[in-house]
């Protein structure tokens, strides 16, 4: 089941534009708010209005967590997931229910043939991007993104989604 999401509304594309310091694009949906009720994570359209077929279906949005991740990226944390992809076969497991969630996720908003099977984030078989998992575990919640989770979990003394940074 795909999580539930908000319609946007033109205040959302107005915070939207100000987190990313342009027009937003592709968004159908409002997948996390942050406890103040801003964007946390966008859902996005499988294309774009320009035709490009984009495989994000979940976007982390809010500066505060971008830069959360970053740091998190920076400090190497996706080299050391991807190795235990590789040695721990129940995490590989629940990462690979992840892919197969995100796909079902973006298969719901339409099929976009060039990027069918593809998801996000490295899934299944490596950690490529940590604000893709991110957005992905806040969107559907905990149990499903394994890794974004446990970046989640890494990042409570930094930025939490139980609590406002906006």
């Amino acid at each position: 089941m795909a999580p539930s999401f908000d319609a946007v509304t033109d205040q959302d594309l107005e915070v939207l534009a100000e987190q990313l310091g342009r027009p937003p694009r592709g968004v159908v949906g409002i997948a996390a708010r942050c406890v103040c009720g801003r964007p946390l994570v966008v859902r996005t359209a499988p294309r774009l209005d320009d035709g490009t077929p984009f495989p994000t279906t979940y976007y982390l949005t809010c500066p505060p967590a971008v830069a959360a991740v970053s740091t998190l990226e920076a400090g190497g944390l996706m080299k050391e997931l991807t190795a235990r992809l590789a040695d721990d076969e129940e995490l590989a497991a629940a990462y690979r229910r992840a892919h197969d969630a995100y796909l079902a996720d973006r298969e719901a908003l339409g099929h976009v043939e060039e990027i069918a099977g593809i998801s996000a984030g490295g899934m299944p078989t490596r950690v490529k991007c940590l604000h893709v998992l991110v957005g992905h575990a806040l969107a559907s919640g905990p149990g499903v993104n394994p890794i974004g989770d446990e970046a989640l979990t890494l990042l409570r003394d930094d930025w939490r989604p139980d609590r406002c940074t906006c």
